[in-house]
């Protein structure tokens, strides 16, 4: 199964700009990617934030921009998006009973989660004891399951980053459940934090994406500023087996020369100066 990871895409009303980018065309030279290469993907999975400013003219191009897509999409809501703008725009979008952005599905026998870690006016990621009943039901019901979200449940070493990741209140319990079904939790995937981080949280393994717009750079030391830059963007594709998980990281943005060589030996071998 291949899966492929768009993150924090960041629309804004059509012409307005973000963080000195434009983020429509960046997110339209993903997709566009995608079904150039990926066209044999079996999902599309957007993690968050799907807008800015969640404004009903960002979810608006969101529609449109996912019109001509080569298989079907998953969205997921994050700190920048508005639940009912959301689903304004796309009003038939599963929700749980609770009515958050939760929902799920069986691919290739694999149960794909999708989390709604979101709540209003704040960048910090919530999971609540609802959200956590839901996510347990599902659980329980399966045997394989692979999880997607916005926030990254666990801190990262990032000081200011993690200020912003799941809230320690809700990481705790949370933190318990996936333990408990940890055997049945293949992956944990997540964006939020503009860059590529990988590890393992309870005992299970994760991963992060980059955005298609503005990048952000890992500091270790920096306690409140969350440092970022418009570098070169990406997003993941993701190959599923029975023997296990490989994640590429694919740019989509290089227009300049690609040069192609064999495998052999001697192809490599250090060029002999002419005499």
């Amino acid at each position: 199964m291949k899966l492929v990871h768009i993150s924090d895409i960041h629309l804004t009303a059509p012409g307005e700009r973000m963080g000195g980018l434009n983020p429509h065309r960046r997110f339209a030279q993903a997709l566009d990617d995608v079904r150039a290469q990926h066209s044999d993907a079996a999902r599309i999975i957007i993690t968050g934030d799907l807008t800015h400013w969640g404004e009903p003219a960002a979810y608006a191009t969101l529609v449109d921009a996912l019109t001509d897509v080569p298989c079907p999409v998953r969205l997921l809501i994050g700190n920048h998006d508005d639940r009912a703008a959301f689903l304004g725009a796309f009003p038939d979008h599963p929700k749980d009973p609770s009515g958050f952005i939760n929902h799920a599905e069986t691919v290739d026998g694999m149960r794909l989660i999708y989390l709604d870690t979101t709540a209003p006016r704040t960048h910090a990621g919530h999971f609540c004891a609802a959200r956590r009943d839901w996510l347990e039901s599902e659980l329980n019901d399966c045997t394989s399951a692979r999880l997607f979200m916005h926030h990254n449940a666990m801190p990262l070493g990032l000081p200011a980053e993690d200020k912003i990741a799941l809230v320690p209140e809700d990481r705790a319990p949370l933190a318990e459940l996936l333990s408990t079904y940890r055997n049945r939790i293949a992956y944990i995937h997540f964006g939020h934090v503009h860059a590529p981080v990988h590890g393992t949280w309870c005992g299970i393994p994760f991963a992060s994406v980059r955005s298609t717009g503005n990048q952000s750079l890992p500091d270790l030391t920096e306690q409140e500023l969350l440092q970022g830059a418009p570098m070169a963007p990406s997003y993941a594709v993701i190959l599923v087996d029975d023997t296990g998980t490989i994640i590429h990281d694919i740019p989509f943005t290089w227009d300049g020369p690609v040069f192609s060589s064999s495998t052999s030996w001697d192809d490599w071998a250090k060029p002999v100066a002419a005499e």
